[in-house]
């Protein structure tokens, strides 16, 4: 504590006061229904037990119209108050207050709710660009409807035991809509003069402060939306001057970004090629400026990062969201001075809001607990300790070991190279991806600590087994680049994305790259290979260029490589080369692509599984598991998940 004062000093916010500056802020988690789910209340209960100093749920509908995606809680209905009931009582029992967020969404909505195109609502007709949305104008009367919804939704919220609720005016949903004059063309007394687009926030405000009384209300706000149609900080500077002069505000949320736009909605999850804390400098511009207190949110996932802003007064309470996400415990570890055993975020985006995009519940590649805290939340130790191997230092080997080794297990983890980490070596060589080598940071830490013994420099095999004759043995060895038997391969330059990025071998001027599995490698190595002055074409077997990745990763790398000049020819199947000449056939017509005056081929063909060590034991007789990309090649996310599965059962 001693290390980071500010950080774990008490704060009064409102009537209530939290015991620490670190904010469990409102997410998605797709973990619910239309009312809060048990999942939910132990995810929660998760990050309050670890010791954060304030946690606010997930966002949830305020009106019939204001549905977003299937999973997404609705508070228009007092059948949300036991579920939110039991998520103040789990938060409450770790001395941890608890708010709710409210939301709708405006024309920003995910296009479809349990399949139906529903209709939207917006200040103005006026089309949504990400989602492809043509909203009608709200009504006055539906107006109404929606301010009441929020002020009811507040009642049900406290009535369960809540502290107190948030609005959610950010990241270009309803009510900012409405506060943009790009986007609020209305004629009536809810649009027009700065006055009259503010009305509807305020009305909303003192509308809810109607209903809960002295308990907490707070706002978030886009400072910068990012975005052409909103607003920018001396038009927030503004607003959030009038709001706070009203009164009825215990604090303001600060963050950039919109969800209008694909590149706006980038920095709603910002990705680790943003720096962390980078949205500070305009957030600062307000704050400075304002009396309530703030909460700032933006790539903070180190104490240290939130102590400095702290201290220099440029907030007053931190979200650390995806940081409690990756490691639970983050506050508790800090505080009792054990900041280095953190799982620090990697901002990797996979499997947290990843998972979101694609309707899936939350969870985090490096802590897979995340999420499923009902069914993986609790190790239990081993009835008998056993003498265990692993053969493989990528991720999956690495976290398999760590886990077995905390359950009780004496565990030798052998990796046949110097280092241990696998092909995440070589992902941290990609542009803006060298955070991505923190997952093996703290995956090799958390080995350590638990006692595994790690051999590098030495490769299992039946000679090695038969000799230390292990209980069980976890085989983890990985994968190796596809190269497809190509064509006319041999009297062309033909080279491998591992070789490219190793620095094993030099390109051409101009690079062709197939790009199989459209995915971080081909989009990287192309953004690498065209920053070094080739001329670069990317053609990817799939409709897009970072077709596998989830948006908020994949659009900031496409923004990059697009600045770069690089050609993308998407339906290209690699069907052949010459010395010159890559020949391509476009997987939808089949008619063929040639792309000439090539110099280099890159593969970017996806992996094969290392099987040797399983096929050498085949008549190995004790217990015998193959996990990871030796199983079948995928991510680090699966990696990381068997490892922990396997750890568990041995």
């Amino acid at each position: 504590m001693a290390q980071f004062p500010t950080l774990f000093s008490p704060f009064r916010l409102g009537e209530i006061e939290v015991s620490n500056r670190i904010v469990f802020t409102a997410h998605h988690t797709h973990l619910s229904g239309d009312v809060p789910s048990d999942e939910l209340v132990a995810y929660y209960e998760s990050r309050a037990a670890g010791g954060a100093g304030l946690i606010v749920v997930e966002v949830a509908g305020v009106h019939s119209s204001a549905r977003f995606s299937s999973n997404f809680i609705r508070a228009d209905s007092d059948e949300c108050i036991p579920g939110y009931r039991r998520i103040a009582q789990a938060c409450h029992q770790h001395d941890c207050p608890v708010l709710g967020q409210l939301f709708h969404p405006g024309r920003e909505t995910r296009g479809k709710v349990d399949g139906v195109t529903p209709v939207t609502w917006a200040p103005s007709a006026l089309p949504g660009e990400r989602h492809h949305v043509m909203p009608r104008a709200m009504p006055s009367n539906l107006i109404k409807e929606v301010v009441e919804g929020y002020g009811t939704a507040a009642a049900r919220l406290t009535t369960a035991g809540l502290d107190g609720v948030e609005i959610l005016a950010s990241h270009g949903y309803l009510l900012s809509q409405f506060l943009s004059p790009r986007i609020n063309q209305r004629l009536d007394g809810y649009g027009g003069s700065f006055q009259n687009r503010l009305r509807m926030i305020r009305e909303i405000i003192s509308c809810i402060r109607s209903y809960i009384g002295d308990r907490v209300l707070g706002i978030r706000l886009s400072v910068e939306a990012l975005v052409p149609d909103g607003a920018n900080g001396e038009e927030m500077l503004e607003i959030c001057k009038q709001l706070e002069s009203d009164g009825d505000l215990t604090y303001f949320s600060f963050v950039v970004g919109s969800a209008s736009t694909l590149g706006g909605s980038t920095h709603i999850v910002p990705p680790m090629e943003m720096p962390p804390d980078y949205a500070m400098p305009a957030i600062t511009k307000l704050t400075s400026a304002l009396s309530l207190p703030v909460i700032v949110t933006g790539r903070i996932n180190r104490p240290q990062t939130a102590e400095r802003i702290l201290c220099a007064q440029e907030a007053d309470l931190c979200g650390m969201t995806r940081a409690l996400i990756s490691d639970p415990e983050m506050p508790a570890k800090t505080i009792t001075g054990a900041s280095d055993k953190i799982r620090v975020c990697i901002a990797c985006n996979q499997a947290c809001t990843g998972h979101g995009l694609l309707g899936f519940p939350i969870s985090c590649i490096q802590y897979p607990e995340s999420g499923r805290e009902r069914t993986l939340g609790v190790k239990n130790r081993a009835d008998n300790r056993r003498r265990v191997i692993v053969a493989g230092g990528g991720p999956a080997g690495l976290k398999a070991a760590a886990v077995a080794a905390e359950r009780g297990h004496a565990v030798t983890l052998y990796e046949k190279t110097r280092r241990v980490g696998g092909q995440a070596l070589l992902a941290q060589l990609l542009p803006s991806r060298l955070e991505f080598g923190g997952l093996i940071d703290n995956l090799h830490r958390e080995c350590l600590q638990a006692g595994v013994e790690v051999v590098t420099g030495t490769e299992v095999t039946p000679e090695l087994v038969a000799a230390d004759r292990p209980d069980a043995l976890v085989i983890a060895t990985g994968a190796t680049p596809y190269v497809p038997d190509l064509p006319g391969a041999d009297e062309a330059h033909v080279v491998t994305a591992w070789q490219v990025l190793s620095g094993a071998v030099n390109v051409g001027a101009s690079v062709v790259i197939a790009d199989w599995r459209p995915d971080w490698i081909g989009l990287g190595v192309a953004e690498r290979l065209a920053a070094a002055g080739s001329h670069v074409r990317l053609c990817v077997n799939g409709t897009h260029a970072g077709e596998t990745l989830q948006q908020y990763v994949r659009d900031a790398l496409v923004a990059r490589i697009h600045h770069l000049g690089v050609e993308v020819t998407p339906y290209a199947r690699l069907v052949g080369v010459d010395p010159d000449t890559v020949y391509f056939q476009h997987t939808a017509s089949d008619d063929p692509i040639l792309l000439e005056k090539v110099d280099t081929l890159v593969l970017a063909m996806g992996h094969q599984s290392d099987t040797q060590l399983e096929s050498a034991l085949k008549s190995y007789a004790g217990e015998l598991q193959v996990i990871g990309d030796c199983l079948a090649p995928r991510t680090a996310e699966e990696a990381v998940y068997e490892g922990l599965k396997i750890g568990r059962e041995l």
